[in-house]
């Protein structure tokens, strides 16, 4: 495998010819091989895993541990994840639209693959074969560049999946890692025009800005997520307990989980406690993480927590911290959320049908939740397969990018002997 960031980028665009011609059934045959190329080769990537596992403790937190680790069941549902992918329809060469005009000019929009994908990603080994099978399957070329913290297991990763694009005879240029991962080689990555058809960046709040204010090649906006649930009024209270609990304790590190709860002052007597005790009084009981609430004014006139600071509302937490306030009903709540989220996930606890419809109307986030968790915006649960990323702008994607949208279109006219 090259090192040299360059060479990397210009292999892989003489890939992306390669794999442009591939027919479905020779993508899927790689895929198969990819997935098996992970079981296969597990005991290496598990201790190269375990390698960076072991440098980064002490640094970050357990949360984001987590997020770094493997294990042997993550290593098999990264293959089944493949393996799904291998299962979708193939988004290439798709008619899209199409209209006959001046009497026999035939004019079919097409879906294509866009070239070459690059991808910016911190500290989850995973995003290697998710976005690698994506990138396949939609006929790309991909250029991975992951942090520091996980080199050492994408690196195991990207040579298993390129051993099995070998063994079915498919140019294993098509997935490349770069090597540097200092911030040289993510700088010449925003600006390899004519090398990279679109970044996706895949991180923290300043990865994510650092490629939309430097890129000049296309570029995603993905991944943060300020994700609120609102409780309002008329909810049944154990239902938004039980959905908030999972929102914000099934897995904090990553962007689809709750940050902020907003609790409508109607039931904020009744319901707080109930929050309290389940997120804080039980988990601590039972030997677990007790959740972080930072209050604000109104709701610490009703339960103990840590008073919210001034951006405590605007902060992604990625860990046990729930930041909570009381509002006076829909419309304050969505007001809050307007000002504050990322456009990621938002959702609201009701059984009004008018509440609903103004929540789901003026809540303008990629995804938005009625009576369920903020933690379903995720490629796999969309029926993606995967995903690569989560898009939170609206111009080419929005929400979980799959197969569809690692592509463009274009237009092939048909005529017969047609003059203009």
């Amino acid at each position: 495998m090259l090192e040299n960031t360059q060479e990397i980028l210009i292999n892989a665009k003489k890939a992306s010819a390669d794999i442009l011609g591939l027919t479905t059934d020779k993508k899927n045959a790689a895929l198969l091989a990819m997935a098996d190329a992970l079981i296969e080769n597990e005991a290496d990537i598990l201790a190269e895993n375990e390698k960076d596992v072991e440098a980064a403790r002490g640094t970050v937190s357990d949360v984001m541990i987590d997020r770094l680790s493997l294990s042997h069941d993550r290593i098999l549902g990264m293959a089944q994840g493949i393996r799904e992918v291998a299962g979708l329809p193939d988004p290439v060469g798709n008619v899209l639209d199409e209209v006959t005009r001046n009497g026999n000019l035939v004019i079919k929009k097409v879906s294509v693959p866009l070239g070459v994908v690059g991808i910016i990603y911190e500290s989850r080994p995973n995003v290697t074969s998710d976005a690698a099978s994506l990138a396949l399957k939609s006929g790309n070329a991909c250029v991975l560049r992951g942090g520091k913290e996980a080199f050492r297991s994408a690196l195991a990763i990207v040579k298993a999946l390129r051993s099995g694009l070998e063994k079915v005879g498919v140019n294993p240029d098509a997935i490349q890692l770069i090597h540097d991962t200092t911030r040289q080689s993510a700088n010449e990555m925003m600006k390899a025009n004519g090398l990279i058809d679109m970044l996706i960046p895949r991180g923290g709040a300043g990865l994510i800005r650092a490629c939309v204010e430097n890129a000049t090649v296309p570029c995603i906006q993905t991944g943060t997520g300020i994700c609120h649930v609102y409780v309002e009024k008329t909810a049944d209270l154990d239902m938004a307990v039980n959905i908030i609990n999972n929102a914000k304790t099934s897995r904090p590190s990553v962007c689809n989980a709750e940050e902020v709860c907003l609790v409508d002052e109607a039931v904020a007597e009744d319901f707080l406690p109930m929050l309290k005790s389940k997120l804080v009084d039980e988990r601590a009981a039972n030997g677990l993480t007790p959740v972080e609430l930072r209050l604000d004014g109104k709701a610490a006139e009703i339960i103990n927590g840590t008073p919210a600071g001034e951006k405590d509302f605007d902060t992604e937490f990625l860990d046990y911290i729930l930041a909570v306030k009381v509002v006076s009903g829909v419309d304050e709540a969505i007001a809050h959320i307007s000002a504050h989220s990322t456009g990621h996930s938002d959702a609201i606890i009701t059984n009004d049908e008018t509440a609903k419809r103004k929540f789901t109307l003026l809540v303008d986030s990629a995804a938005v939740y009625v009576n369920a968790s903020t933690r379903f915006t995720d490629g796999g649960e969309f029926g993606l397969g995967c995903e690569m990323g989560i898009s939170t702008q609206k111009l080419h994607a929005r929400g979980p990018m799959g197969l569809k949208e690692l592509c463009s279109y274009k237009y092939i006219v048909t005529g017969n002997g047609n003059i203009r």
